[in-house]
């Protein structure tokens, strides 16, 4: 059974993509979901609380409450991709807590996951799906997350995540909704994953600061978000720092403002990106969000950092919280949903 850091094939070269740069382009995804919820008839039961209007990082519906009992919402979500790093157990430990993360990110707790598992069973040994699936079962135990089994098919292209369902207080969620001028906006992971994964791919290097930063939870920044009040946050995944940001601004009515000088980099990001290693799904968001943002005196490489295609990044908080970085604010809605500074 291989272990940790001894994969002997490199999983990144089975895969076109690399992690949530494998994403669909955000533009192109909203033109095949445009008008979808407005077409479909309502059903019954519960009310939807948060669907596919806004774009938000999961789907919320009320639970109905026996009398006396507290209100309960359920956050459902879904999330997986193809190999973002060659070792295998580290793929499933930063796909799965990237999983998580959308639970998070709507101030909810996971519960309940299940596995989504692509394998191309004639050309990648099973102990290496092995050593996946057990990286994702090892940090949904640290989230106090069950996994109850799942579902897997033969592909020729590996991909690994899960569909998580968790509870929130349906009065203290996390929205991208929720933004209102007046309010800063704090970031609690750095910036440059997609730079690095993607080096990463091209030349074998491993960092070890950015494994770390993507297999951690986003536990603990959402306890936070919830404890200081804030009610609008999202998470910072495939679509970067810029997209996400214009997500949020735009379902909130505002307009972000970043100061570009307090956001935070994994050491080594610039370097990649003056090296070149910038992904095709990096170099789409920024194509994508540029009719809406002002970029003011920001250079290429800057630009192209902002909109770097993160995996398992941090949450993107409109509020301030301890050890988190203020990057910015939000302020009335102006001619651009960002405006860089």
């Amino acid at each position: 059974m291989t272990t940790t850091h001894e994969t002997p094939v490199r999983l990144t070269q089975f895969a076109h993509g690399g992690g949530c740069a494998c994403k669909i382009p955000p533009g192109e995804l909203e033109d095949v979901l445009g008008g979808l919820s407005a077409a479909l008839p309502a059903p019954g039961g519960a009310p939807l609380l948060v669907g596919l209007a806004t774009g938000d990082d999961a789907a919320v519906v009320a639970l109905p409450a026996p009398d006396g009992a507290p209100a309960q919402a359920m956050v459902s979500t879904a999330d997986f991709f193809t190999p973002v790093i060659d070792d295998a157990y580290d793929w499933g430990r930063i796909a799965a807590a990237n999983a998580l993360s959308d639970v998070y990110a709507m101030g909810g707790r996971p519960l309940l996951a299940v596995n989504l598992l692509a394998w191309p069973r004639d050309v990648l040994p099973f102990e290496l799906a092995r050593e996946v699936l057990r990286g994702g079962l090892e940090v949904a135990a640290e989230a106090g997350c069950h996994v109850g089994g799942g579902h897997s098919v033969d592909d020729p292209e590996p991909k690994y995540g899960m569909a998580v369902t968790g509870l929130a207080d349906p009065a203290r969620l996390l929205r991208n909704d929720a933004g209102r001028p007046g309010l800063p906006l704090s970031l609690t992971k750095p910036l440059g994953l997609g730079v690095l994964n993607n080096r990463h791919k091209a030349t074998g290097e491993r960092f070890e600061q950015a494994v770390a930063t993507m297999a951690a939870l986003n536990r603990d920044a959402s306890a936070a978000a919830l404890a200081a009040g804030a009610s609008c946050a999202t998470d910072v995944t495939g679509f970067g720092l810029l997209g996400h940001l214009h997500k949020l601004a735009r379902a909130s009515g505002v307009t972000a403002v970043v100061d570009t000088a307090a956001v935070p980099y994994l050491d080594g990001a610039r370097e990649a990106v003056r090296d070149g290693y910038v992904s095709g799904g990096t170099r789409r968001n920024l194509e994508w969000v540029a009719p809406y943002t002002d970029f003011g005196g920001a250079d290429t490489d800057t630009r192209l950092l902002l909109a770097d295609a993160q995996t398992s990044g941090g949450l993107l908080v409109a509020g301030e919280i301890p050890g988190a970085p203020v990057i910015g604010e939000l302020v009335p809605r102006g001619p651009h949903s960002v405006v860089l500074r």
